[in-house]
C-alpha cells in the first residue's frame, strides 16, 4: 500500500485516497480535431514506464487534490524529475 504524504494531514495510507488519474495533456476540442484523433484521446491511455506525474484526491481526510510522482516500475513515490512540479 502506498503512503502518500498530504501537506495538511501528513502521512497517509492509500485508502484514504481516490486516484485522479495522471496530468496530461489538456482536453482537445472536439469540434478541431479529426475523428481518429478524438477517439485516440477517449481511447488510448498512456502507460509510461518511470515518473510519471498524478493527481490524487484526500476523500477521506483534508478533500485536498495533490499532485505527486510515483515511479510505476516501484510504485515508490519520488522528487519530481529534474526539480520541477
Amino acid at each position: 500500500m502506498l503512503k502518500i504524504t498530504c501537506p495538511f494531514c501528513g502521512p497517509r495510507t492509500e485508502s484514504e485516497f481516490i486516484f485522479g488519474g495522471p496530468v496530461g495533456a489538456d482536453r482537445p476540442d472536439p469540434n478541431a480535431v479529426s475523428d481518429a484523433q478524438w477517439v485516440e484521446y477517449l481511447t488510448i491511455v498512456p502507460n509510461p514506464l518511470g515518473p510519471v506525474q498524478e493527481r490524487w484526491w484526500h476523500a477521506r481526510g483534508c478533500g485536498e487534490w495533490l499532485t505527486i510522482w510515483r515511479d510505476t516500475r516501484t510504485h515508490d513515490i519520488v522528487e519530481a524529475p529534474n526539480g520541477s512540479e
